[in-house]
């Protein structure tokens, strides 16, 4: 390199041209670096302070070096002016403000300038390098890449793509997949960042969409887009379910996706380390899908609670473990399939909560509308929950029961509607016994009970109520949120953690705000 820029223009450009021809980037970005490492190098020679430009003709290798000088009526700068004198010998059209070139000798470059030259050419190549690396990838996010194992470090996978390099991360591995270094492995591109030491790229072979992405390759109606993967969840390493429909009715999505003896899903199984993966036809049909889901147990049948985004499911006593699965494996993926949160009960188990259900309401009604058990066990199998239902139901809908009549339904809202009384000057006493203002009972949206819930949290004026952030106010438990977030449910969910201060009241945001 000593020799290289005091060499002759044939070598400049040829350097220039290899080096843009190994690096695979623009010969324009390598001319700049020379001529950036020209003027650092013609500085040192002739002062830092000195305005030093310099020009390679990328076509004939000609070099020109200049300083750039203003023309001033009297100098206070030797290096970055001169006055009107001196300027007309450079150029005769000079006038003073102007700023005029001044050319200089080229400069025969020493070694350790040649040295300092080297690392700027050096690490342009390299910024430029990195930026053709991200906006190379920068577009490939969720497509499947092949590449070779570099190292392992911190049980991350660093894999050598090609021109890239990227990052299997503990969390996106198969569990107990052993990465050796230098075997091919393929992977998801997840994201690509760009960061001071190059693009990062995020790969995993962890995500459902690594298995979509699989199915895509190995079945070309899937490709063709004839078959579509509608859900996709994954225990990576260890099973899996996908929910699969076919836009043209001829074609068995779940057959399709099998293949002749299995050897569709066989390669994916493969590739995911010996995955189980089951293949479920998807319906548009929430309860359906859930049965399907389910397999390989058996549904007795399944209650939907759309308010709590619950689905109830029961199954005969001796299908309880299989739809529950190892350590829950199985209804946590149809849970993550499905999107809501799926309690599995035994047959048993559902009619004794039933029965508990149905007793406590009808002792409810008893005790609030003060009548005998028939008439309170009747308005619960007609379905009625609350005393709200039946202080504002139509008073038809109560009367067409059969044994009801006008006068009855008349009776029964009355009734209703003084429990409801009754219930809400017991909350406003203990309220105000709580301390809580009678300024929070103006506000639209909040009920006594409501109320009574605030003062024993320690809410009692405006103020104390205006420092609370929606989410503080409104959030749904801990568990409740996992139900809606999809995330696995257990047998039995426990209500840990307090979300919001009136969480159980399902406030809606637009409320809470």
């Amino acid at each position: 390199m000593s020799s290289a820029i005091s060499a002759n223009k044939a070598e400049l450009l040829a350097i220039a041209n290899a080096v843009a021809t190994e690096k695979m980037i623009d010969k324009a970005i390598v001319i700049e670096a020379m001529e950036e490492a020209i003027q650092k190098s013609a500085r040192s020679r002739y002062g830092a302070e000195n305005d030093i430009r310099a020009k390679l003709d990328p076509r004939t290798g000609d070099l020109r070096l200049w300083r750039v000088v203003e023309v001033v009526e009297t100098v206070e700068d030797y290096f970055k002016q001169v006055d009107l004198k001196q300027a007309e010998k450079l150029d005769a059209n000079a006038k003073l403000g102007d700023f005029i070139v001044d050319p200089l000798p080229p400069v025969d470059l020493g070694r350790i300038d040649a040295q300092s030259a080297k690392q700027v050419i050096f690490q342009k190549v390299r910024d430029a390098e990195r930026e053709r690396q991200y906006e190379e990838f920068k577009d490939r996010a969720s497509e499947i890449i092949t590449g070779v194992i570099k190292s392992v470090e911190f049980g991350h996978v660093i894999v050598n793509l090609g021109r890239a390099e990227g990052v299997i991360r503990r969390d996106q591995q198969i569990p107990r997949e052993a990465a050796r270094v230098g075997e091919r492995v393929r992977a998801l591109i997840m994201k690509v960042e760009r960061n001071n030491r190059g693009p990062q790229i995020f790969l995993s072979r962890a995500h459902p969409e690594f298995m979509k992405k699989l199915f895509a390759q190995e079945v070309p109606e899937i490709y063709d887009g004839i078959i579509e993967i509608k859900a996709a969840a994954r225990d990576p390493g260890s099973r899996a379910k996908i929910g699969v429909i076919s836009h043209d009715s001829s074609i068995d999505p779940v057959g399709a996706c099998v293949g002749m003896k299995g050897s569709r899903v066989q390669a994916v199984v493969q590739e995911l380390q010996g995955e189980k993966i089951d293949i479920i036809p998807w319906s548009e049909d929430t309860a359906t899908f859930v049965v399907n889901a389910l397999q390989p147990a058996t549904v007795s049948r399944v209650v939907i609670d759309e308010d709590e985004g619950r689905i109830e499911v029961v199954v005969p006593d001796d299908q309880l473990s299989l739809a529950i699965g190892r350590r829950g494996q199985n209804v946590r993926l149809a849970s993550q399939l499905t999107g809501s949160a799926i309690d599995i009960m035994t047959e048993a188990e559902s009619s004794e909560k039933r029965q508990k259900e149905f007793a406590e309401r009808s002792k409810m009604f008893e005790e609030e509308l003060d009548v005998d058990e028939t008439l309170s066990q009747l308005l619960v199998a007609e379905g009625f929950a609350e005393l709200e239902e039946v202080a504002y139901v139509p008073l038809e809908e109560l009367a067409s029961i059969e044994g009801f009549d006008e006068e009855l339904a008349e009776e029964l809202q009355s009734r209703a509607n003084e429990a409801l009384e009754r219930r809400e000057e017991a909350a406003r006493q203990e309220r105000r016994g709580l301390g809580v203002e009678d300024a929070l009972a103006e506000i639209p949206h909040l009920t006594e009970a409501m109320l009574v819930t605030l003062g024993k949290a320690g809410i009692k004026t405006l103020d104390d109520l205006a420092d609370l952030a929606t989410d503080e106010l409104i959030a749904r438990k801990r568990a409740e949120q996992r139900r809606r977030e999809n995330s696995p449910p257990r047998r039995s969910q426990r209500e840990d953690n307090k979300g919001g201060v009136l969480g159980e009241y399902g406030l809606t945001e637009e409320q809470g705000n």
